[in-house]
């Protein structure tokens, strides 16, 4: 079983279709909404927590791509705001996926978005909120 949190963007002319009913219907794939934006005539956004065979999971990001969505990991919308970061290393024990970690030569708190999961709960534990969820 293949799970991953996504990031859809989509313009306002696709609001009417029937896109995360395709996902399942059409690719197997189970969901679970994180968040959503969605507004007539508006674009928006939905997060989703798919999960399903990663050979239906990657034919439904593209399908999703060829209907013009700009679909993304959510580990791509998380971001650490390095002026506001004092490098105090709290958000490291809130990171399960080593994608924060500290720099032993400088000792700063460095960020690697790639290693990142996007759950979010750096951001909850940083006392600077120097960490970022960047939906909109």
């Amino acid at each position: 079983m293949y799970s991953k949190k996504i990031v859809i963007r989509y313009e306002a002319d696709i609001v009417d279709k029937p896109v995360v009913y395709s996902l399942v219907k059409d690719f197997d794939l189970a969901f679970n909404i994180m968040r959503a934006r969605v507004s007539p005539r508006r674009e928006g956004l939905v997060v989703l927590d798919l999960s399903g065979k990663k050979r239906n999971f990657d034919r439904a990001i593209r399908y999703l791509k060829d209907l013009g969505l700009n679909v993304e990991p959510l580990s791509k919308s998380v971001t650490q705001n390095v002026d506001k970061c004092v490098h105090c290393g709290a958000c490291l024990a809130f990171c399960s996926t080593g994608a924060l970690y500290i720099d032993k030569k400088t000792m700063k708190v460095l960020f690697d978005p790639e290693k990142c999961n996007g759950c979010g709960l750096c951001v909850n534990g940083c006392p600077a909120r120097a960490m970022e969820i960047n939906l909109l």
